[in-house]
């Protein structure tokens, strides 16, 4: 417990729960992180694709980029209608299902729970990444590094949405400023310079052409290069966080996100292609253009630093919103009742524990490869696009509202385009892993179902209904097993004596000598409750115990079977394992039997 304290820090009450609630500038270093941070690689995913059509077909990266930052400016509008249109958040699932119904609301919580636990994946191996190239001799430990990373990133937000997003604020804000610095310094050289590009280690010897220049081809690097509009959904799931008027606060932060990743990513892009960077094992391309502008000087790694910060960072909009969907879903009865409620804190605690051991585990997986976890990534992200791009245009032919035709045209090229975008990157790359996400999908859902089965089961089964009549009252058997006679025993005898008539102390005769000591004594200190010795052949305790309780069952159907333990509790912990192992057997072996309730009686030893 003290360990918990000094790591979440101390508990909020409830109505401190506003005062928790974020402000624009806070909520764009939590919410947008995942978002800002894509630009780090969404240009090296597109390099990585143009490439393979030699060194020269990189000068189509910038108007690949323009078609992302156009593709972006739908998704910013459509998901600020979204943010108005569905204030309780939820984004793609909450379109998706009041729209189309259950299965693809389901769809489309599948695919972005899914895409939570990758973006935090993707996020700390992009952020190691960064790391290793200024530092190649951490290469080897690049696993170890990612999970240390998203472990503080989680302690971070059980403490608390303002906390974290204080915590998260000046490095989110120094990591902008800095790659902001870096494309002003590579705009003076370009056009204030001498005239000639900086020389970058493998700008020298142009890259063969391993296939033709297609439109197929370029295609793949546009889909590659979506990974810069990764994340901007966060915010729609999250509008319960920001300070009133929500809607109107989460819009805006929206805005202020688009027009940031749109200016570093064209930025990026540009600078790229006028060095004549291309992808490198084990540099990055926002490393490698580092190194240029600043001729690998202190600035080159204060770049890198800031650049491993926003990654690593990214991870902290799906702590964000992987547990607030969590809760929305648990509250419509599709995961279980325990994410819905706050922890301590305020914060969805069991999301955001659960986000975290999964993230590493996928880390572990995939040995902290960044390419090897993005085609994962952006399938996901682009079928909830998708999914909320219909669902919006199925609202707006619906329902009647202002400006209803320009909105359904806006959605409606953003659901082709994603559309597009999600089919481009299911067919290229299938056998790259996104034939995982395939398979997660259906399962998912197949759980999310159970789980509502379940509790409409449940609620079928618990509910009270008209035709109910308070029950009659019905016969309760106790039985008090005991292995011999002592205050613990005792002590259990005394309860029972004063909530039930029909008492019975059992005892398993496993000893021939011991059991008659027993008997004596019993009828000592029993206190005048009729002693049961059942026999044990095989010297079996809970064998013997059992066989008697189901026959009391089967003797009066209607009844009920009450057990009385006594159990002794040591007054310290590593004593347990010298008690209780009889008791915490019988407990498991009855926890599943009608009719059957079993009362704890503990006796407590002094230090």
């Amino acid at each position: 417990m003290l360990l918990k304290r000094l790591l979440v820090g101390n508990p909020l009450k409830t109505a401190q729960a506003t005062e928790e609630r974020l402000s624009k500038r806070l909520a764009l270093a939590v919410f947008s992180s995942n978002a800002l941070s894509s630009v780090a690689y969404a240009t090296e995913e597109i390099l990585l694709v143009l490439v393979i059509a030699g060194s020269a077909a990189v000068a189509w990266s910038i108007p690949v980029s323009i078609m992302i930052v156009l593709l972006l400016t739908f998704l910013t509008i459509s998901y600020r209608q979204i943010i108005f249109e569905y204030p309780e958040g939820g984004g793609a699932y909450t379109v998706a299902k009041s729209n189309f119904g259950e299965l693809p609301g389901l769809t489309a919580a599948a695919v972005l729970m899914i895409d939570y636990v990758l973006t935090v994946a993707v996020s700390a191996a992009a952020g190691i990444a960064a790391l290793t190239s200024a530092f190649p001799a951490l290469f080897p430990y690049r696993v170890a590094l990612g999970l240390l990373a998203i472990l503080l990133i989680m302690i971070i937000n059980l403490r608390g949405t303002r906390e974290s997003g204080r915590i998260f604020a000046i490095p989110t804000y120094i990591a902008i400023g800095t790659l902001l610095l870096m494309l002003g310094a590579g705009a003076v050289q370009v056009f204030w310079g001498e005239g000639h590009q900086p020389v970058v280690a493998n700008a020298g010897s142009p890259s063969p052409a391993l296939e033709g220049l297609t439109v197929f081809l370029v295609l793949r690097a546009f889909a590659a290069g979506c990974a810069a509009v990764t994340g901007v959904e966060v915010i729609s799931n999250g509008v319960s966080a920001f300070r009133r008027p929500e809607s109107k606060n989460a819009a805006i932060t929206m805005t202020g996100m688009a027009l940031i990743l749109a200016t570093l990513f064209l930025g990026i892009t540009a600078m790229a292609a006028h060095y004549g960077v291309t992808p490198q094992a084990h540099e990055t391309v926002l490393s490698q253009l580092a190194r240029a502008v600043f001729s690998g000087g202190p600035f080159y790694y204060f770049v890198q630093a800031a650049t491993m910060l926003i990654l690593i960072l990214a991870a902290n909009s799906s702590f964000a919103g992987f547990p607030r969907l969590a809760s929305i879903l648990a509250r419509d009865g599709y995961m279980p009742h325990q994410m819905a409620g706050v922890g301590d804190r305020l914060v969805f605690s069991n999301g955001i524990i659960i986000l975290g051991v999964s993230a590493g585990l996928l880390v572990i997986a995939f040995r902290g490869d960044t390419h090897a976890l993005i085609p994962l990534y952006l399938v996901g992200v682009f079928i909830s696009f998708t999914l909320s791009q219909s669902g919006m245009v199925r609202r707006w032919l619906v329902t009647q509202g202002p400006h209803r035709r320009k909105k359904l045209v806006v959605n409606g090229m953003g659901a082709l385009a994603t559309g597009v975008v999600t089919a481009i990157i299911a067919v290229t790359k299938f056998t790259d892993g996104t034939w995982i996400v395939m398979v997660l999908i259906p399962l998912i859902i197949v759980a999310f179902r159970s789980v509502h089965a379940h509790y409409r089961a449940v609620n079928e089964q618990i509910s009270l209904k008209r035709d109910h009549r308070p029950p009659l009252p019905r016969r309760n058997t106790v039985l008090i097993p005991i292995s011999g006679v002592n205050r613990a025993v005792i002590r259990a005898v005394d309860y029972a004596r004063n909530h039930a008539s029909d008492i019975r102390a059992i005892l398993v005769d496993v000893d021939k000598e011991e059991t008659p000591r027993i008997e004596i004594q019993w009828a000592q200190w029993g206190c005048g409750v009729p002693l049961t010795v059942l026999p044990s052949p095989y010297r079996s305790v809970l064998g013997p115990l059992l066989e008697h309780i189901e026959e009391l069952l089967q003797k009066d159907p209607y009844g009920w079977v009450t057990i009385v333990l006594p159990e002794i509790l040591p007054a310290k912990w590593w004593q347990n394992i010298l008690h209780n192992q009889r008791a915490l057997m019988l407990k498991a072996a009855v926890l599943f039997k009608e009719r059957v309730i079993l009362t704890d009686v503990p006796f407590h030893l002094e230090r």
